[in-house]
């Protein structure tokens, strides 16, 4: 497997006082959701403006230092950090697992933010910077699909390899298991990538919504590609990248998410090159921020 990079990078406001809590076995979390929006072109040359959410958590030691620096709601920060897979048996029966952003450092900016209030009681920054990198194997042979409106999708499964010593200096290794969504030009130039190549993906992180057929509220974490580049293993799939101009629409609630089918427009021949933008998916900005694991279990390190 390709040696993995994992980095986010978030500029936004804390949606609402952070928390600090502690596991069973003793364990600080520092929790706090960071919220801005992007603002992106649409398909008619208006702007949009793309609300985002992401909760963001430290652990251990540093948990309490965070803590003591008395950030609060509307705070403006900066977040590094990268993603975080986790997985657990939920009360009801079955697995369920998330994707959220593990912080390495939180740092309040100098500045006061212009706030948006949310439905939901809460405050996002009204602009900010919402960035993610990675490399990693793709874990399946990706399909290319079009909605029913014409646009080219491909949605691609990463796994992300972190190492890292433990106290007892001994070498751990955990796999990340991330979402990534291609769209238009982009999905159509890489739709020839196979399973295990090893690929970076540039983007940006976003949230989805939907209710399952139990009905039941799920919501998942994902990156949407503006950039993707195929490595070195054979496959001559090339290099796309969408530019920050090309147009984007934000669907009005969750129930509307992109539902591709196999028929639909024609797929581009010849150039690798996407020269157009991405088109977001369905957000549901207010709903499922507090759709996480038990506060009971432990989370990994």
């Amino acid at each position: 497997m390709a040696r993995g990079m994992n980095h986010v990078y978030l500029i936004g406001a804390l949606a609402r006082d952070p928390e600090l809590r502690y596991t069973p076995s003793g364990v600080a979390v520092f929790e706090a959701t960071v919220a801005g929006e992007d603002h992106v072109i649409g398909n008619d040359g208006r702007e949009r403006k793309l609300p985002w959410y992401h909760r963001v958590s430290i652990l251990g030691k540093p948990a309490e230092w965070q803590a003591e620096k008395g950030l609060k709601g509307g705070d403006a920060v900066m977040v590094e950090g990268g993603l975080e897979y986790s997985q657990w048996e939920a009360p009801e029966g079955g697995k369920r697992s998330m994707v959220r952003v593990k912080a390495g450092r939180i740092e309040q900016l100098g500045y006061a933010p212009e706030l948006v209030q949310d439905a939901g009681g809460g405050v996002r920054m009204g602009s900010g910077m919402n960035e993610v990198v990675v490399i990693g194997n793709v874990t399946r042979d990706p399909e290319l699909r079009y909605t029913p409106a014409g646009d080219a999708v491909l949605g691609i499964g990463l796994a992300v390899n972190e190492t890292w010593n433990d106290r007892q200096g001994q070498k751990q290794e955990k796999t990340h298991w991330i979402d990534v969504t291609l769209w238009r030009d982009l999905a159509e130039s890489m739709k020839d990538l196979k399973k295990g190549d090893p690929v970076l993906v540039q983007g940006r992180l976003v949230n989805e919504a939907w209710t399952d057929r139990e009905g039941q509220k799920r919501n998942s974490t994902k990156v949407e590609a503006t950039r993707v580049e195929a490595l070195s293993r054979g496959a001559a799939t090339g290099s796309a990248a969408a530019t920050p101009a090309g147009p984007r629409t934000q669907t009005a609630s969750s129930s509307a998410r992109p539902q591709p089918t196999a028929a639909g427009a024609s797929r581009a021949q010849g150039s690798r090159a996407a020269t157009t933008g991405t088109r977001s998916g369905g957000l549901d900005i207010d709903q499922g921020l507090d759709d996480f694991p038990p506060e009971e279990e432990d989370l990994p390190f």
